[in-house]
């Protein structure tokens, strides 16, 4: 029997990257996917967003894992699109028992709409995923593994001081502060709730020219990893989240996880 047998768990920002490693490993450990993306353009975001193909592609590979998965486009920003694309999976699939609010952009250097719209997304969009998660959860009484995407910048600051990056930092840290909060609400419920926090991960997100050349101007300030490797990869945070969800961290809720190759000690 693997570890997620039985298990269904709801994916935001799985069209590809980190939420597209993440449906996989968790369908290769039993789990049946309910995966969710924007899979258009926001008008900050200065690099290309997931697209309707990167879905499907996340699809294929998800069934090929021998997993069921229902794929709904939702913006994260959008409560009740995002309630109404869980509600679709959870007709086909029939319960929840995992949420991985994955969802996130990273407009830097793109000015105050580059604040406004990492705030809504990262933030607000990851409150919203709880949120619409949390009274089927609850209705089924049988507890429950939450994980929410942060990043180091979570944990420490960045150095950049236009908008987006600064509002990107907020809003990750952010996030910290709604785990613990969600961490302590749902406990009474057997429903546990962590945090990931990923140096640069191998990412659409993070490989394409504009963040590259942002990373490039901010030099040797911008950090670095103590471990000797410019990123990890998409499957080393789903690894991660593999763990967090399984029986065999039934007792972790609360924590922040670094996956960050020690880019945190090295500041």
């Amino acid at each position: 029997m693997r570890a997620l047998d039985g298990k269904v768990a709801f994916i935001t920002g799985a069209a590809r990257g980190q939420g597209r490693a993440e449906a996989i490993r968790l369908a290769s450990d039993g789990a049946n996917i309910i995966a969710v993306d924007i899979c258009d353009q926001i008008a900050s975001v200065p690099y290309p967003l997931a697209t309707p193909d990167d879905l499907a592609l996340t699809v294929k590979l998800v069934e090929d894992t021998g997993a069921r998965i229902v794929a709904q486009q939702a913006d994260v920003r959008d409560q009740d699109g995002l309630k109404s694309a869980l509600a679709a999976g959870l007709d086909e699939l029939g319960r929840l028992d995992i949420v991985i609010a994955n969802a996130g952009i990273a407009p830097m250097d793109t000015g105050q709409a580059g604040w406004r719209d990492v705030v809504d997304v990262n933030l607000t969009g990851t409150y919203h995923t709880v949120e619409v998660a949390i009274p089927t959860l609850i209705e089924q009484g049988e507890g429950g593994s939450i994980v929410l995407i942060s990043s180091v910048a979570g944990l420490v600051g960045m150095v950049s001081g236009d908008p987006g990056a600064m509002g990107y930092t907020a809003a990750k840290h952010g996030i910290v502060g709604l785990m613990r909060q969600y961490a302590n609400i749902l406990a009474e419920h057997s429903i546990r709730v962590n945090s990931v926090h990923p140096t640069g991960v191998n990412t659409p997100m993070i490989d394409n020219d504009f963040v590259r050349a942002w990373l490039q101007r901010m030099g040797p300030q911008a950090g670095g990893n103590a471990l000797p490797v410019p990123a990890v990869e998409p499957e080393d945070i789903a690894n991660a989240v593999a763990w967090l969800v399984s029986d065999a961290a039934r007792y972790v809720t609360g924590v922040t996880l670094p996956v960050d190759a020690g880019a945190i000690v090295k500041r």
